[in-house]
């Protein structure tokens, strides 16, 4: 393994813990403006969970999806590692600085801009793969857009379980249905493995089983639907600790889902330049210490804290309840796993900005701060063309030297 490619590891492995630190907010922001938990709590609880996605999402469609931005076969070893290199400065430099003015912006987004940029800097526009980039920006705006009718959905179904009636017990009888109907229709277990004797038959069927993570989004829905059944023979106290007792485990998903789909990020590029340095030859030829080692950079990351942007999204554009936690969270983390099993790299950070605003807009359209939510998009439709640009420019001073 050349110095270089070993300096570009260590790089895309910064960068991982930057994004951890810089993407906290988006974990532990409601949660720690809830007052569920003190920050120092949010962040061990969110680097944590951040780091068991690890054991849930293993099929590393993001990641493949990442390492295909560039069209790899048109650019020359050398050239490419250039390529990955300048990307990931430009990538460091936007996450740094939108997280010293404490704007939650995409590390995803910056680390696939300042890749494209660099790509086109060396061969032109033809080098990279316009489908992926142009799936990638369209969620710029779907991925909040999605989170936030999510968390308006969920919101209501709370609140109508509020009151008296059988319309909410219905729907929850009706999820729990479609639930079992989605897990038997789509599960896949290893046959093998499930005909040995040494383990129970139910844990034998979680560990085993090849979509581990819809096993996790199903206990999380369930859980919802069974909890409904009783919130109209609690009084307002009552329900309000429950939820905060809820919100841990909406808070613990969502932190799944955000290491399962940043840490991916990450791993895509190292892939892509261990393809470029020669060591493997294909993605499927992925070293196991290369996602392990990104899982432990993010949530180490996450433990490091990002307490202005947590400012931004806990307080500014909206204020949140420990009911109004569960509902962003859960719908956070309902779309990042979905978007997940398709292998589009979206952002945390939009998604769960969006649900956010989809709980505030249940009171009223005054309690989100659309002037916060404008500047945000500003931030978000900015991070794309910046990173590139200013990987661009780190390109041509590097190609300098070599």
């Amino acid at each position: 393994m050349t110095t270089f490619l070993i300096v570009i590891i260590a790089l895309a492995l910064i960068f991982d813990f930057i994004n951890g630190f810089h993407d906290a907010a988006n974990s532990i922001a409601t949660i720690v403006s809830t007052k569920v938990l003190t920050p120092f709590q949010a962040v061990l609880w969110a680097a944590l969970f951040n780091s068991v996605a690890f054991f849930i999402f293993k099929d590393h469609g993001v990641a493949d999806t990442v390492a295909k931005t560039v069209h790899s076969e048109m650019i020359t070893q050398s050239n490419m590692m250039v390529v990955i290199f300048s990307g990931l400065i430009a990538a460091i430099a936007w996450n740094l600085l939108t997280w010293w003015f404490g704007i939650p912006s995409s590390s995803s987004h910056t680390l696939i801009g300042g890749f494209a940029g660099a790509a086109i800097a060396h061969g032109g526009f033809g080098t990279i793969n316009s489908a992926i980039i142009l799936k990638t920006a369209s969620f710029i705006f779907l991925a909040p857009v999605i989170g936030m009718i999510m968390a308006l959905i969920i919101s209501l179904w709370f609140l109508n379980s509020f009151r008296k009636g059988h319309v909410p017990k219905l729907i929850s009888i009706f999820i729990l249905l479609l639930v079992g109907l989605f897990l038997y229709k789509n599960l896949e277990f290893d046959a093998a493995k499930l005909t040995t004797h040494y383990e129970s038959y139910a844990m034998k069927v979680i560990f085993y089983s090849k979509n581990f993570k819809w096993i996790l989004l199903a206990f999380i829905l369930v859980i919802m639907a069974v909890f409904t059944f009783f919130l109209n023979t609690l009084n307002a106290n009552r329900s309000n600790q429950w939820f905060r007792r809820l919100q841990l485990v909406s808070s613990a998903a969502f932190s799944i889902g955000h290491g399962g789909n940043d840490a991916q990020k990450v791993m895509g590029i190292i892939t892509a330049a261990l393809i470029a340095g020669g060591t493997i030859p294909d993605f499927k030829h992925m070293p196991f210490w290369v996602p392990m080692a990104c899982y432990a950079a993010i949530g180490i990351g996450t433990m490091s804290g990002g307490w202005k942007i947590v400012k931004t999204m806990g307080t500014k554009i909206t204020k949140v309840t420990p009911f109004e936690g569960v509902a962003a969270e859960t719908a956070g983390a309902i779309t990042l796993f979905v978007t997940e099993a398709l292998k589009i790299p979206v952002s945390t950070t939009h998604t769960i900005t969006g649900a956010i605003m989809g709980v505030g807009a249940t009171k009223r359209l005054s309690a989100v701060r659309w002037g916060v939510t404008v500047n945000l998009l500003w931030a978000w439709i900015l991070t794309i063309p910046v990173s590139g640009l200013l990987a661009a420019g780190v390109y041509s001073i590097v190609k300098l030297f070599f």
